[in-house]
């Protein structure tokens, strides 16, 4: 089981057509510029509370 600190705990907002704005700050600490993709994981503990985790896809190589 993997243990992380916690570096950011900020809110984001959900706009037009479901799409959400992650803070510039935020965007400029984890390099994350127009077009990258990120993966998105939804958790859920025994008492039906849900979470979202979403971290930086991994690079696919070019075949």
């Amino acid at each position: 089981m993997a243990i992380y600190r916690t570096l950011y705990y900020t809110d984001v907002s959900i706009g037009v057509g479901g799409r959400i704005t992650i803070p510039q700050g935020l965007r400029d600490d984890l390099r994350l510029a127009a077009k990258d993709s990120l993966t998105v994981r939804v958790e859920e503990t025994s008492d039906g509370r849900r979470q979202m985790v979403i971290w930086r896809s991994e690079e696919q190589e070019e075949a």
